[in-house]
């Protein structure tokens, strides 16, 4: 199933990522109707619709390079419930907090895809957010139980060089050496287009106008309404459930967290603007809030100055006048990455190499065809807080698509050797637990054969 094409995770761990992410809600939310049992595992059990859907998802993310039998997605989905029933048995713990931050996270960034929760809602077939949040709830809580029952059964398990050469030279000698995919560094300068002190005044007065209004007895939700720059105010009215692990900027939590039920707080600048809030409800740890936001207004003459700057900068370094790096310290506006010479992070893994084919469809336009060195037109980006800038990139470094090196690719081939050693030892591990385990196959599917013990069978 391992395509010599690319490096490709082993299929278990391709699973773990699906069985208990955000694109099985459809499969979970759709258990209500008449459905066949494929296994029981001590507690947990596997669906046929389980199955069927899985492995869509499987040769869907996987561009089709992994093919998988019912049989084989079905035992994959077995070792998820193996782990996770045992992680319950061996007291393995996860704490609500750390599960709702997941919620959180989850609803806030598919919110951001849809463009509002009420799609979010519509798309994955629930009735209402609680009904959401709750399915969303008890996968978190299952992926973070088999995370750490995996952690806890490989804890100690490392590999050494030596391991890893006897790995590569095992991969060569069978004529699987993966194809390791071109891989880029880049770098950027930002000019953003900074709003005037003027400007802002004006923004700061219009809101202690908006929060004397309400004060008054004026209604907020039709102040945020016609006022407010917040794109889901037309569906919430500005009105938002906060908790201190919620993935909401530290100034909007902050604020909401300071104030009596009933109070406006003063005018309050985040990177998305100011804004002013007022606390509806406490329930708990919880906070029922709505704010205004307003965004300063940005002249084109302003616009057309930081073009003209960004493209100087660039023409400057091109002359030899300055230097990529020296230009990123005198010039950047980018926090993110101003202080490490412009060099873009991958929001993936937190690591500085991007997979070319893998990157942002945007991003890839851009720098696909530049050589090392090269650097991109100038151009016009705007971030989500809608902060409009300029920015050029650079390609720091850049190495194409070829077959895995030893030297080249050693933390490449470490990462799959301990992968690999690792599997091993769950394997291991499976196989003693599995004689331990109430597991019960539904009869078509015990016709299934299966590379571990599964259905019990005694040895001729």
């Amino acid at each position: 199933m391992l395509q010599k094409t690319t490096i490709l995770k082993p299929i278990n761990l391709i699973i773990f990522s699906f069985f208990l992410g955000f694109t099985s809600f459809n499969t979970f939310s759709q258990k209500v109707k008449i459905d066949g049992v494929a296994v029981v595992i001590g507690k947990n059990i596997v669906l046929n619709s389980d199955i069927d859907k899985f492995k869509l998802e499987i040769e869907k993310r996987s561009e089709g390079k992994i093919k998988i039998s019912d049989c084989e997605m079905l035992e994959e989905l077995m070792q998820q419930k193996l782990l996770s029933h045992h992680a319950v048995v061996d007291s393995v713990t996860v704490t609500d907090a750390e599960i709702s931050a997941n919620v959180d996270r989850n609803i806030a960034y598919f919110t951001q895809e849809f463009g509002s929760v009420d799609k979010v809602i519509k798309a994955y077939g629930f009735n209402s957010i609680e009904d959401l949040k709750s399915e969303i709830f008890n996968v978190e809580k299952e992926n973070m139980l088999i995370q750490r029952e995996q952690a806890k059964i490989t804890e100690k398990i490392d590999v050494t060089p030596e391991e890893v050469r006897l790995y590569f030279n095992g991969l060569k000698d069978k004529g699987e050496l993966p194809e390791i995919p071109a891989e880029v560094e880049i770098a950027q300068i930002v000019f953003k287009a900074i709003p005037s002190q003027e400007e802002d005044d004006r923004i700061i007065k219009k809101l202690n106008e908006l929060k004397a209004e309400i004060e008054e007895g004026a209604s907020f939700k039709m102040k945020a309404i016609i006022n407010s720059d917040d794109p889901g105010v037309t569906s919430n009215g500005g009105q938002y459930e906060v908790t201190k692990e919620s993935p909401f900027i530290k100034e909007f939590k902050e604020t909401a967290f300071s104030l009596d039920v009933g109070q406006v707080s003063k005018p309050f600048k985040s990177d998305f603007g100011y804004h002013i809030m007022q606390l509806h409800e406490i329930r708990g740890n919880k906070r029922v809030a709505s704010h205004i936001l307003m965004r300063p207004n940005v002249p084109d003459q302003l616009i057309n100055d930081t073009k003209s700057k960004a493209e100087k900068v660039k023409q400057d370094i091109l002359d030899g006048k300055i230097t990529f790096e020296e230009a990123v310290k005198q010039y950047s506006q980018d926090d993110e990455t101003k202080n490490d010479g412009g060099l873009i992070s991958n929001p993936y893994n937190g690591e500085s190499k991007f997979d070319l084919t893998r990157m942002d469809p945007d991003l890839y336009g851009r720098v696909a065809e530049l050589k090392k060195g090269e650097m991109t037109d100038v151009f016009y980006d705007q971030d989500q807080s809608g902060i409009k800038m300029f920015k050029f990139m650079l390609m720091r470094e850049r190495t194409d698509t070829h077959v895995a090196d030893l030297v080249q690719d050693y933390v490449k081939i470490q990462e799959l050797a301990l992968m690999k050693k690792k599997e091993e030892v769950i394997a291991k591990w499976s196989k003693g637990k599995i004689k331990d385990t109430y597991i019960k196959l539904s009869e078509i599917h015990n016709k299934c054969t299966f590379e571990k013990n599964w259905k019990k069978e005694t040895a001729n």
